[in-house]
């Protein structure tokens, strides 16, 4: 039984930084695994934030949080994070850990003013 459980949400000022933090349980590590944040603002469609993939190696990030994101994994942990720096109001969204496209945490709440 898979949980991802967010929390770090929060309401800051533009410019200001989060840290979102995603506890992962039941979940089966493989070579190929994926892992990332969704977010999604009241009447928008939703977006993939940030993913790692660690079949690759590699990360993805939407082109509007480049540059201002760093999703990275605590293995011992088992946490995912999303480090937000430089937030603006558009950053406003209910944030959602997602594990291989499939499992969905409850999200948390980020608003910027």
């Amino acid at each position: 039984h898979v949980q991802l459980v967010e929390s770090g949400g929060g309401s800051v000022q533009a410019g200001g930084s989060l840290r979102l933090s995603c506890v992962v349980s039941g979940y089966a590590y493989s070579d190929g695994y994926c892992l990332g944040w969704f977010r999604q603002a009241p009447g928008k469609e939703r977006e993939g934030v940030a993913q790692m993939y660690s079949g690759e190696s590699s990360t993805y990030y939407a082109d509007s949080v480049k540059g201002r994101f760093t999703i990275s994994h605590d293995n011992a942990k088992r946490t995912l994070y999303l480090q937000m720096n430089s937030l603006k109001p558009e950053d406003t969204a209910m944030y959602y850990c997602v594990a291989d496209c499939e499992f969905w945490g409850r999200g948390t709440q980020v608003t910027v003013s």
